[in-house]
């Protein structure tokens, strides 16, 4: 979004949900919200088609798992910048700027497994944008997650790459540069938080910190601008002093956490948005932060390996609801909500009151409940950790019932469950009502019976056993 301070932020849209809002109301919701610049992780059609004519700057994804095909054959890269890139830029007037290849590849967590694949894919793509008359119009790009560089103190002027691919990133870096291309970091300083319970939460956000760390004399406050100053070394010891940076992806998750709730969420997204006006940027790198908050929309369907908190990174609920006030900075009053969203009925399951909690096949329905939908907001630290036991129980079968779009059948634990039309939501834990989608009909399926068959005998078996 440009404001009269002269940044601009972007929004990542990921669509791992179970009841995604229809393309179309997300375009509008952008546009409501002055968000001028979107990142996908795909190139979903759907989703590219309802961007047409937007005047929205659009940067489209590569997943991991297609590196390995796209790096070992160019008529594979140039199939997939012709379908993904190409006839919409034509056709259909998508204003694509960028192509991220691969998403985070390089995270030691994934160990080495895109190593090999993730420099080739990225060449091969800029060969087939090359060859379709792209080049100068889209970039290629490699969203990287923090920990590819890293500093020997807390002062960002000993950053550099890390060791294990200290060669490689400077040959990605090096190729990005040939092509005038941005070299794509996310930075979050609530995983610093996370990670290390010793971290000082303060210097997670931007308003003030009593230690401040003295680089040399650039003083910084905040991780974030630390965070961005040690990247800045690491490219200028390489020889990459001018290099364009975008931060792919920065926010704050509001549940599934201690530390994650709308109250530090707002601090920190509010924080960041009034830190980058003005075009301060940071000590070593005055000027514009060209950024992209992560993210638009919770995505209930995410993994949550890395953590509860995943699934609730939106500054929307799933349903477009604001979470919180947040003032964009072109908008007065804060987030505009998602507009004509159509919702199943007023109805939840829950547990039956005449439900005993001894029953034995009470732990494995919730278990099976909970890991067929989304029970995050429950536990310690959450939106929802005030439930009693009877509360928490119902909330995983309202989870299980709404997810399945309040098929009659998905409230049927036996002898344990009941449907009511009064709200069990208590206080901020919300029992959801699920949207209606175009996999969802009357409060039911009707696109994919047999996968709904398939996890009602997965259940029934369950509790046989």
């Amino acid at each position: 979004m440009m404001v009269n301070s002269g940044y601009s932020i972007g929004a990542n849209w990921g669509t791992q949900a179970s009841h995604p809002l229809p393309p179309s109301t997300v375009v509008k919701l952008l546009k409501d919200n002055g968000i001028q610049k979107v990142k996908l992780f795909d190139a979903e059609s759907n989703v590219l088609n309802a961007l047409r004519g937007s005047g929205i700057e659009v940067m489209v994804g590569i997943p991991n798992d297609m590196l390995y095909t796209l790096s070992n054959s160019v008529d594979a890269a140039e199939r997939w910048v012709e379908r993904n890139v190409s006839v919409h830029v034509s056709s259909n007037s998508v204003d694509i700027r960028y192509v991220a290849v691969g998403n985070e590849p390089f995270l030691s967590t994934y160990n080495g497994t895109f190593l090999s694949t993730t420099f080739p894919a990225l060449k091969n793509i800029q060969a087939a944008l090359i060859k379709a008359g792209l080049g100068n119009r889209v970039k290629v790009t490699v969203p990287l997650n923090a920990d590819v560089y890293q500093s020997l103190t807390e002062q960002p002027s000993t950053g550099d790459f890390r060791p294990d691919i200290h060669d490689l990133m400077i040959e990605i870096t090096n190729f990005l540069s040939l092509n005038a291309a941005p070299f794509t970091v996310n930075i979050y300083p609530f995983i610093s938080l996370y990670n290390d319970a010793n971290f000082p939460v303060d210097y997670a956000f931007f308003d003030g910190y009593s230690s401040p760390i003295n680089d040399n004399g650039r003083i910084y406050t905040n991780v974030f601008d630390a965070n961005y100053d040690t990247l800045i070394w690491a490219l200028q010891k390489n020889g990459f002093d001018n290099l364009s940076i975008i931060v792919g992806e920065i926010g704050w998750p509001t549940d599934g956490d201690r530390n994650a709730n709308n109250r530090l969420a707002q601090r920190f997204n509010q924080g960041f948005m009034s830190h980058i006006s003005g075009n301060r940027g940071t000590p070593m790198r005055p000027g514009p932060v060209d950024a992209y908050l992560f993210s638009l929309i919770d995505e209930d369907a995410k993994s949550i390996q890395p953590g509860n908190f995943e699934r609730h990174w939106g500054i929307f609920y799933f349903d477009g609801t604001p979470k919180y006030n947040l003032s964009l900075g072109g908008k007065s009053g804060g987030v505009v909500p998602a507009s004509n969203i159509r919702y199943l009925p007023r109805r939840w399951c829950v547990l039956s009151s005449s439900a005993n909690l001894q029953d034995p096949q009470l732990e494995p329905s919730v278990s099976y409940a909970c890991s067929h939908a989304d029970c995050t907001s429950l536990g310690y630290g959450t939106s929802c950790q005030n439930l009693d036991a009877r509360q928490n129980i119902s909330y995983a079968f309202n989870s299980y019932y709404q997810e399945n779009n309040q098929q009659d059948s998905a409230c049927r634990f036996p002898n344990l469950s009941e449907i009511t039309n009064n709200d069990p939501s208590v206080g901020e834990c919300r029992f959801k009502i699920m949207i209606q989608t175009t996999n969802s009909r009357n409060g039911g399926f009707f696109l994919e019976p047999v996968n709904m068959l398939l996890q009602v005998l997965m259940f029934i078996l369950l509790l046989l056993l």
